[in-house]
């Protein structure tokens, strides 16, 4: 009898462990791994002997390696999986200019970066760059550089498959809306001109999963997050596709480091014409059933 009920403890440990992971951990948001099909790795040309006067550059071919700041757990966009291999949109648009500053993937130092510290991982040279839903404004480029945008995302409304009436943010009256404490898409949608009843949680994978539950009818934030979940259960979620704000992603750096700055815009708009970034799109975020929208180019420059 003991060693029965043992064993049933350790499968009921094992199950809370699985559980825990799946909502969301350190590594991993909603799944130990994005679902819907094989993860996207895109090849890329690495360029040999690259001299650029940046200090940023020049201190990652000293090390020999070259450190990336990331998200680690938005599907399909910057994930990293219990293995700790990464995947997604903003993972292949990172390797591309690592590529392009002479470091082949084996060489990419990843550094999982939390969203409230992103400049102070910039300004004090923890990473080189950072690429993870990382929105343009002017009180940002106060303290970092930015290269892009290399996306042009907006807050949206992640629903169920089978959901008729949600068909924008101006029809969420009633309903039953949930983001992240915070959030600027959660500020938005509780203004009455929606009369959406909000629901705040600490993370959006709990929001998805109370979304599948059927204890809230949409989810929202940054339509590039969401078409990673929707990615991730095709056949379960969708994105309504009306953005509602702007928000440009850019690649942070140190914001004295021009040349730095200046060698990422080009290496984006290089792969944007050889048709890498279409590629890496449609590999990832793409499998939401969104259709691939080029950036406009050239990139600004300041």
């Amino acid at each position: 009898m003991r060693m029965r009920n043992a064993a049933a403890a350790a499968a009921v440990a094992l199950a809370l462990a699985a559980t825990a992971t799946a909502c969301g951990g350190e590594k991993g948001t909603a799944g130990d791994k994005p679902k819907g099909g094989e993860l996207y790795e895109g090849s890329y040309t690495v360029a040999k002997d690259v001299k650029l006067d940046s200090p940023a550059l020049k201190a990652a071919q000293k090390r020999g390696k070259i450190i990336i700041g990331a998200k680690a757990d938005q599907p399909f966009l910057g994930f990293a999986d219990t293995d700790g291999k990464r995947s997604g949109f903003d993972i292949e648009i990172a390797k591309m200019i690592a590529a392009d500053l002479g470091f082949s993937a084996d060489k990419i130092t990843w550094k999982t970066v939390d969203t409230n510290v992103r400049e102070t991982s910039i300004s004090k040279g923890q990473v080189d760059y950072y690429v993870g839903t990382y929105t343009i404004n002017d009180e940002r480029k106060k303290q970092v550089g930015f290269a892009g945008p290399y996306y042009q995302a907006g807050a949206d409304l992640l629903v169920r498959k089978d959901e008729k009436g949600i068909t924008g943010p101006d029809s969420v009256k009633g309903k039953k809306v949930c983001s992240i404490v915070g959030s600027t898409p959660l500020q938005e949608i509780k203004k009455p001109k929606y009369g959406a009843e909000t629901t705040e949680l600490s993370k959006y994978s709990l929001c998805v999963k109370q979304l599948l539950d059927g204890q809230v009818d949409a989810v929202t934030t940054d339509d590039a997050i969401l078409k990673g979940y929707a990615a991730q259960r095709p056949s379960k979620l969708k994105l309504v596709g009306k953005p509602f704000t702007e928000e440009p992603y850019g690649v942070g750096m140190n914001k004295n480091d021009k040349v730095l700055r200046n060698a990422i815009t080009d290496s984006i708009e290089k792969h944007i014409k050889n048709g890498d970034y279409k590629k890496a799109y449609e590999g990832t975020l793409g499998k939401s059933g969104s259709s691939y929208v080029a950036p406009k180019t050239p990139l600004p420059r300041y």
